[in-house]
């Protein structure tokens, strides 16, 4: 299998639209039962999520159209 040569340059990958929503709701749920539970893993999963719905928002406006 041949290898691609990489250019050194970053690529965007395109996510799928359940990925967003994934982290959407994650988020909320988070912030509603898990924060009030424990203020670390509350805190913890709520940054995970903003994090995923970041890359999601950067998928969809850098990835390249196939």
């Amino acid at each position: 299998m041949a290898k691609k040569k990489s250019d050194g340059r970053w690529h965007a990958v395109p996510l799928s639209g359940s990925f967003m929503v994934t982290s959407i709701l994650g988020f909320i749920i988070s912030g509603y039962w898990v924060y009030p539970q424990s203020l670390r893993y509350g805190f913890s999963f709520m940054l995970i999520f903003a994090l995923m719905f970041v890359a999601s928002l950067v998928s969809m406006t850098k990835a390249p159209i196939k």
